[in-house]
């Protein structure tokens, strides 16, 4: 790497190199590094000027030394600026004497020749007292030697080129690329440890993919608390899979390459975990790396969402106001499994057991303070009668009861749980 003094250190060196082999090829010629704006700008009336007028980053190099900082800010390693060098250089002299075609013959000769600046050459030029103001530089410590080639610059390029010197009549001229100047940052990054030992580690990569998730028993069954899950998938059989549903990572009791079975139970799950609603599960194969083995963030399945229903354990009225044919109001309490969140919606269902216009209603339960698994929603303007219960947590609604006795006159009909409001 180079400090900010490598590009005028390139300009000088090529100006040295060329100045040994023109002022051989043609006596009296001279090098200059100025703005190409006639004599009186200091350009040789016998020579060659050579002019820097553009500088490019480099675009094999440009992101090479990324990331040079971490996340905190802590520098990683130096920046390395990668550049790229754009010389114009015009020729002067006599023309009857073809002084400037002579001075091009012998220019394109010696770059062919020696395309490159040598550290040695660096070296001397820096040596010359001319260059006093480059002292400093470390260019012929570099890795990367600048190398030379000709650019080829169409007649409308070089003619856009040329435009840019205003008033400044067209003299023969040619275009070279010097790459690549690597300038360094001179800070100083924090130094790491150094490695103790080594250990090359190779893992077949191996996607789990869960296709479906339901209730053990039927797609038909909803899935609620005491049920019992069963992921269906490939890869799943990985060692030390693990399902990772509300914030737990927990073993499946049940482990094929296609299948996976979890109790919704407490324990495994920690209590007061599971809330009602929709969430989101995982199949996590965790990686062993290391000596001893350590466990590792391996792969993740793709994100399957289930439907947690709530169940009602107990349903009871109290408070009931209203007699005959007048509207009942009463303050209805459900228990529910797994316990409501304090910032979950909750919704009340009230389905009358009537074969003759059974009425429905649907009521809001108030805002709680603390999770909770009773919940106190208040009733109002509904008739005397006795009613199916249904609770809504988050969307998601507890299944009713559903009389499987074949000698019952109910057999197949829902019957609880039921509120009866006198």
């Amino acid at each position: 790497m180079s400090n900010f003094l490598a590009i005028a250190t390139v300009t000088a060196v090529l100006g040295q190199m060329l100045q040994t082999a023109i002022g051989t090829d043609v006596p009296g010629a001279t090098v200059t590094t100025v703005r190409p704006e006639g004599l009186q700008s200091g350009t040789p009336t016998t020579g060659v000027n050579v002019y820097l007028f553009q500088v490019t980053p480099n675009a094999a190099l440009r992101n090479a030394d990324l990331p040079t900082r971490r996340s905190d800010g802590q520098l990683v390693q130096r920046p390395a600026l990668a550049l790229d060098l754009h010389y114009l250089l015009t020729f002067y002299g006599n023309e009857a004497q073809l002084e400037p075609q002579r001075l091009l013959g012998s220019v394109v000769r010696t770059l062919h020749e020696r395309p490159v600046l040598t550290r040695q050459a660096i070296r001397d030029t820096l040596a010359s007292p001319t260059y006093g103001f480059l002292s400093q530089s470390n260019l012929a410590d570099a890795v990367d030697l600048v190398k030379f080639a000709p650019s080829a610059l169409s007649l409308e390029e070089l003619a856009k080129l040329w435009s840019v010197f205003y008033q400044i009549p067209y003299v023969l001229s040619i275009a070279y690329l010097g790459t690549v100047v690597l300038i360094e940052s001179s800070a100083s990054p924090q130094p790491a440890l150094p490695v103790r030992s080594r250990e090359l580690v190779g893992t077949v990569f191996r996607q789990p993919v869960i296709e479906q998730v339901t209730a053990v028993g039927g797609s038909e069954q909803p899935i609620v608390m005491g049920s019992t899950l069963q992921i269906l998938g490939t890869g799943l059989g990985a060692t030390g899979t693990v399902v990772r549903l509300a914030g737990s990572d927990l073993p499946p009791q049940l482990q094929t390459d296609t299948q996976l079975q979890l109790p919704l139970a407490s324990p495994p799950f920690p209590a007061n975990v599971l809330r009602a609603g929709i969430q989101g599960l995982q199949v996590v194969q965790p990686t062993q790396l290391g000596s001893p083995p350590v466990a590792h963030s391996g792969v993740e399945s793709n994100v399957a969402a289930i439907v947690l229903h709530p169940i009602i354990t107990g349903v009871s009225a109290a408070n009931i106001t209203g007699t005959g044919t007048a509207p009942r109001s009463a303050d209805v309490t459900v228990q529910i499994n797994p316990i409501v969140g304090v910032a979950q919606r909750v919704i009340l269902l009230l389905n009358e057991q009537a074969t003759v216009s059974p009425a429905a209603y649907t009521f809001g339960a108030p805002s709680r303070t603390t999770d909770t698994a009773s919940i106190t929603i208040p009733v109002a303007g509904i008739k005397a009668g006795t009613y199916l219960v249904r609770v809504q947590v988050d969307g998601a609604e507890s299944p009713l009861v559903v009389d499987t006795n074949v000698n019952s006159p109910t057999f197949n009909q829902y019957v609880g749980p039921t509120v009866t409001i006198p």
